[in-house]
């Protein structure tokens, strides 16, 4: 089974707006497989442009705040143009589409990546980050899985938080759980 790494795609939209999407992305034979779901901003962006930039970043918040409608972080220009970078990244690759498997639910993407950029070190993950990620996974799914299935694997997820979350992975973790909530209501789950 291939390893999927959690990322935040940036893209822009033909007329010059930034967007970016927490993704899971695989690595296979040179490049970087994205499979956005139908429809997407970033499968509407990456079509048009043929761009995205790959952002690798420990602040969970970030991929929280997509899933929960807040996608406003910073973001730089890269040098060339083609496209933003996350401003808090530890490091970008700017990607190329290559080629298009096209699919009813989720097209693949096989993007050229360019040369990695690092941006800051990596000091590795706590448990309540990868809880985090976990749960904004589910959150972006609510409309998918089983309401009893999101209940127990937030509750399991809740144990990391409890036991090691900082400022940040609270935060965060507050969102989602605001998501789920808003979810069990009948409300909107909040995700732009």
């Amino acid at each position: 089974m291939p390893r999927i790494h959690e990322t935040i795609v940036t893209t822009r939209s033909p007329d010059g707006r930034g967007h970016l999407a927490p993704m899971g992305v695989r690595h296979e034979r040179g490049h970087v497989l994205l499979m956005p779901f139908k429809p997407s901003a970033t499968l509407d962006n990456i079509l048009a442009s043929g761009r995205a930039v790959l952002n690798l970043t420990d602040d969970v918040r970030v991929f929280a705040g997509c899933v929960t409608g807040r996608r406003d972080w910073p973001t730089v220009p890269l040098a060339d143009g083609s496209g933003d970078r996350l401003a808090d990244s530890l490091a970008h690759v700017p990607l190329r589409l290559a080629r298009q498997q096209d699919d009813e639910l989720r097209p693949v993407l096989w993007m050229l990546p360019g040369e990695q950029v690092i941006h800051g070190p990596f000091a590795g993950f706590n448990r309540a980050q990868a809880a985090v990620i976990e749960a904004a996974v589910l959150v972006s799914r609510l409309g998918m899985l089983p309401h009893d299935k999101v209940e127990r694997e937030m509750a399991y997820l809740q144990i990391a938080i409890d036991k090691t979350a900082g400022a940040a992975e609270a935060e965060a973790w507050q969102w989602l759980r605001q998501a789920v909530a808003r979810h069990r209501a009948g409300g909107a789950r909040g995700a732009a």
